[in-house]
């Protein structure tokens, strides 16, 4: 069992993490929910009620969709550009394991897609970056379809008409939502890709080793 948690300890740390800050999001945004509605002539929210409540889905997937898109745009993203001395870069001008043809690979061994070949290989190829945008439109939709709860509820509570889902995609408050989580995803890359040039974390897959020159490319 050791060695099995050991193997896996990265999946399991990232996910524990994950289930305790969503409860800790659930608790804490359950009270902020009851008290805006308090707030709002409402009666409070019980936390039964709050899990399934527009409010909870819309915060929740509103931050699920930056995340993916962020993902997904930097599988593409490190396919095609480089940044020299960066860790998180293949490495400039010189042939990467990433780049070479499944298709003449004579690897028992290798995923099923691989030696199957044809169209399910080319679906494989990009299935990375595939299953984060799907992610992502899924995210995106959940995100609109909660948000578009709240902003009709606060759009009665000013007496105009509530919205629909595909009325919400065009509000600025939909776009306001999404690029405020958008451009945090972003600078948080743009930093990692330059501070891994020069800032080094002794054993980690995300830092080059600590002894190496600034503008040696790749891990």
């Amino acid at each position: 069992m050791s060695a099995w948690i050991r193997d896996r300890g990265l999946l399991i740390a990232n996910a524990a993490l994950f289930v305790i800050f969503l409860g800790g999001m659930v608790l804490t945004g359950s009270q902020v929910y009851s008290d805006d509605q308090v707030d709002h002539g409402h009666p409070p929210t019980t936390l039964g009620q709050y899990v399934r409540s527009s409010h909870v889905v819309e915060a929740t997937f509103e931050n699920w969709e930056s995340e993916f898109l962020q993902m997904g745009m930097y599988v593409v993203l490190t396919a095609y550009l480089f940044q020299r001395g960066s860790s998180e870069s293949k490495p400039v001008g010189e042939e990467a394991p990433q780049d070479a043809d499944p298709r003449q690979a004579n690897n028992a061994n290798a995923p099923w897609p691989v030696r199957h070949g044809g169209f399910v290989l080319r679906l494989y190829e990009h299935s990375l970056a595939l299953l984060f945008f799907v992610l992502f439109a899924l995210s995106t939709w959940l995100h609109a379809a909660g948000g578009a709860v709240e902003y009709s509820e606060e759009q009665v509570d000013h007496g105009a008409a509530p919205v629909s889902t595909m009325e919400y995609l065009g509000t600025s408050q939909f776009w306001f939502e999404s690029f405020q989580n958008w451009q945090s995803e972003f600078l948080a890359v743009a930093v990692i890709v330059w501070a891994s040039v020069y800032l080094r974390y002794r054993g980690s897959a995300e830092s080059k080793p600590v002894a190496a020159p600034y503008r040696e490319t790749g891990a």
